[in-house]
């Protein structure tokens, strides 16, 4: 089991996720995840990359206006282009950083109709066209309601669907433990039989999204051994957030069995 730790979560002792690279270094991280360094310019970020001399294995899709909310505009109507052009600069920062996979985010929608899956789908096959060009994995995660309000894709069954009709090995589904549990539970079963299409696995404790050994409603001594059972051998991202010091919440990985 490798674990890597989610810049936007993690270290929030550095102001900006430049000095974060160190920090994960630091505590001994071999590699992190990121979403859009959004306000750092490519050199910037892969110099802070290449300073802590460490791997990163993800990054997310430019997520058009944060100050407005948006969480990519994937299932968004008549904005198929700024679609393609936030795809085609997340591309090249990926290329830049040695990143082998992006994930591609939805977006948030007040009332869903048949033309925001449409949308979304035509996107999704132009995006794993592109990526397959430049040997890269798109992902897309179906996140909770109770943390992103109309967040669009919020169920496995429909993301499945997609991936399974586009059927291109460069789309897959980024499995968030944390969001399993809060939109279906029922873990071991839809563990097993979502594995054949996942691409990525992230962690966080259920409800509290701190350490996966604070008390809450997911068992991850176990969930951890049955990713691992069922054919899971990539990177775990530690996408929660640190309930103090981030390098001293870290004692869980130990007492699990596990080393960094």
């Amino acid at each position: 089991m490798k674990f890597c730790a989610n810049l936007a979560f993690m270290f929030t002792e550095g102001a900006t996720v430049l000095e974060r690279y160190a920090l994960a270094k630091e505590a001994g991280f071999k590699a992190v995840e990121t979403g859009f360094p959004f306000g750092h310019s490519i050199e910037q970020v892969k110099q802070a990359k290449e300073n802590a001399g460490i791997e990163q294995v993800l990054i997310n899709l430019k997520t058009g206006d944060v100050s407005k909310g948006e969480l990519g505009v994937t299932a968004v109507p008549g904005k198929e282009n700024e679609f393609k052009e936030n795809l085609r600069e997340t591309i090249n920062y990926a290329k830049a950083l040695g990143v082998r996979k992006v994930h591609i985010m939805a977006g948030k929608i007040d009332a869903v109709t048949p033309k925001n899956w449409e949308v979304f789908e035509s996107n999704l096959l132009y995006a794993a066209g592109e990526l397959k060009k430049e040997n890269l994995t798109g992902l897309i995660e179906p996140i909770n309601q109770h943390t992103v309000p109309k967040y669009f894709l919020n169920d496995y069954t429909k993301a499945v669907e997609i991936i399974k009709r586009i059927g291109s090995e460069n789309l897959k589904l980024q499995l968030d433990i944390f969001h399993l549990q809060h939109i279906c539970g029922d873990m071991s079963y839809n563990i097993k039989n979502l594995m054949p299409y996942v691409g990525h696995v992230q962690i966080a404790q259920v409800p509290s999204r701190n350490e996966p050994d604070v008390p809450g409603e997911i068992n991850y001594e176990y969930i951890l051994k049955h990713l691992e059972n069922n054919g899971y051998n990539d990177w775990i991202a530690l996408e929660y957030k640190p309930a103090g010091n981030t390098k001293e919440g870290l004692k869980w990985i130990s007492k699990f069995g596990y080393t960094l």
